[in-house]
């Protein structure tokens, strides 16, 4: 070890609750207590857990827009000596949230990066899903434009694995119905206000789950998407020749029928039912 890494502080990365406070673990408590200084995303929704913890070490913010800047300027510190603890406004920093850059910086500036684990939103989901294989896709948060969104979704359709994506309140509907469109009416499961006073999660088709999500919503989502039932590497790509492939898959329907096959071509639906109709009739 040189003089130089004695002489650096540490940064320690430290999930907190996504929602009940008191699954906030020892370690991290002493961690907090113990800093010279902790970054976060938001100083106000911190000093909540903070209060709640009866711990007065000093915030500063460090957030995505300028999450850059903030960590040369925490590098400094932790070049200077200081013991820094990054958290999250809710789970573990870096997944999802602001964190990564900071801890690529301090990883090449030779600073101990100790890793404090707890809560996260994406196991917590998974805990509670009944997935009896362990693999899985985590696909983060999807863009917020809705172009972007769907060749994101269009981009993930054939993966063999169930995909897993957070989304925001005001853009749930609107994610699960391009989601519906892209990878057809597959079963899902929607987790909401996880370990909070109204958690719930619900399951069913995509259709069904977006049209529970009509109006205003609250809350963070976590949400599961099934992989597809069939094994799509034989498909045909003239229209004619996919609508009949599909007709003979096992209970599938002319609408799921429909809404596969605008994704699997990116064709108008009206144009494929039209279609569809007077195939699926002979």
């Amino acid at each position: 070890m040189t003089e130089k890494t004695r002489n650096n502080g540490t940064l320690y990365v430290v999930a907190t609750p996504i929602g009940n406070l008191e699954e906030i673990s020892p370690r991290a408590v002493k961690v907090l207590q113990s800093v010279d200084l902790i970054a976060c995303e938001d100083t106000r929704h911190t000093k909540k857990l903070l209060n709640y913890l009866g711990i007065s070490q000093p915030l500063t913010s460090y957030y995505r827009e300028k999450e850059q800047q903030k960590a040369k300027n925490l590098l400094q510190k932790l070049q200077d000596g200081k013991k820094i603890a990054m958290v999250s406004d809710a789970g573990t920093p870096g997944i999802s949230d602001p964190g990564a850059i900071l801890v690529n910086m301090a990883r090449h500036a030779g600073i101990p990066i100790v890793p404090i684990s707890g809560p996260s939103a994406l196991t917590t989901a998974l805990s509670i899903a009944g997935l009896e294989d362990s693999q899985f896709f985590f696909a983060g948060f999807p863009p917020a434009k809705k172009k972007a969104r769907k060749t994101f979704f269009k981009q993930l359709a054939h993966l063999p694995w169930p995909i897993i994506f957070y989304e925001s309140p005001h853009r749930i509907e609107q994610s699960l119905q391009d989601c519906l469109h892209c990878l057809g009416d597959r079963q899902g499961m929607l987790f909401r206000e996880l370990t909070k006073i109204h958690e719930e999660y619900r399951q069913g088709s995509l259709s069904e789950l977006a049209t529970g999500c009509t109006g205003k919503n609250r809350g963070e989502f976590v949400v599961l998407v099934k992989p597809a039932p069939d094994n799509t590497t034989d498909k045909p790509e003239d229209l004619d020749e996919l609508i009949l492939w599909y007709q003979s898959r096992p209970d599938m329907t002319l609408k799921d029928a429909v809404q596969r096959i605008a994704a699997d071509l990116d064709l108008p639906r009206t144009r494929i039912y039209k279609k569809a109709l007077t195939l699926w009739k002979k």
